[in-house]
């Protein structure tokens, strides 16, 4: 039953962090939107933690990892418009160079591993700092108010 909990709970922490950094990635180019969504994710990830009674030491580091999971999201977010641009030039030649093609898929795959990296590093963050019981809460937090659908 302990495993299935862990796996559980990583589950969910991690879908509620993969959800918030995606929605943060993809609600960054419509001009202030993506200051909408980290506001969102932020207060969720603030109720959960005020659920679990964390130590405002444990606060400081979970909120540090979620401030490089949304720098790490920002980043990648400003590459594409040039990733765009890339793909459109490569759309008009007279002829498609498949290798090429296949170099930008491998760009965009590489910042999509940079997001998941930086949101697998937060999970393993935040869980290193709670407790077993503040970790409970939190996936309770989790369950309770369905964080998933944000992504």
């Amino acid at each position: 039953m302990r495993r299935r909990t862990m796996i559980g709970l990583a589950a969910g922490v991690a879908a509620s962090l993969a959800a918030g950094a995606g929605a943060f990635a993809y609600g960054a180019h419509a001009g202030g939107r993506h200051g909408i969504m980290k506001r969102m994710v932020s207060a969720a990830l603030d109720e959960a933690l005020d659920q679990a009674q964390v130590t405002p030491e444990q606060r400081v580091t979970i909120h540090a990892a979620r401030d490089r999971v949304f720098a790490t999201a920002e980043g990648v977010h400003e590459g594409r418009r040039q990733h765009l641009e890339e793909g459109l030039r490569l759309f008009e030649a007279d002829q498609v160079d498949p290798a090429q093609v296949e170099a930008l898929h491998r760009e965009a795959e590489a910042a999509r591993e940079r997001v998941r990296a930086a949101v697998h590093e937060a999970i393993v963050e935040a869980h290193d700092v709670l407790t077993p019981v503040q970790r409970k809460a939190v996936a309770d937090y989790v369950r309770t108010h369905r964080l998933s659908r944000l992504h």
